[in-house]
């Protein structure tokens, strides 16, 4: 087990207390498992959200990170359509449960159930910059994909 890991103190409340706290599943795991609060049926081909039972107060100088966690795309034909959600430090009051957005990307429904895990959360420490125009930025690389050869 990695003792070096850094432990935040996080308020959370969930909505369904029933269901567990989201835990992390092996002691090298970065990213907790949230669980699906409801039986939550995603049609083909269209947008949907999971809820995720919990509301959480980011602290100050991070920002929660939500990713598929990596088998669901596999078992259930959901992604995140935008990669990940971000969760900013002001969404955590009455009624902010985490949503999952998630796109079906199969030809039939996905029905997600009580209790299953399908996404993960991960705290990352962020700065706000200032920035710093210049006129100048010297010679590039040559374009996206230009190292790949």
């Amino acid at each position: 087990m990695n003792t070096s890991a850094h432990h935040l103190q996080v308020a959370i409340k969930r909505i369904d207390s029933s269901l567990p706290l989201p835990t992390y599943a092996t002691a090298g795991s970065v990213g907790f498992d949230l669980l699906c609060r409801e039986d939550t049926e995603i049609a083909p081909r269209k947008l949907g959200r999971i809820p995720g039972n919990v509301i959480v107060q980011t602290p100050p100088g991070y920002v929660l990170l939500l990713a598929m966690r990596s088998s669901t795309p596999r078992r259930k034909g959901l992604l995140i359509p935008h990669g990940m959600g971000i969760i900013d430090q002001d969404y955590g009051g009455e009624g902010d449960e985490l949503l999952v957005q998630v796109y079906n990307f199969r030809d039939e429904a996905v029905m997600v159930t009580r209790g299953e895990r399908v996404a993960q959360g991960i705290f990352v420490p962020v700065m706000r910059v200032t920035w710093h125009e210049i006129d100048d930025v010297g010679t590039g690389r040559g374009g996206f994909g230009s190292t790949g050869g």
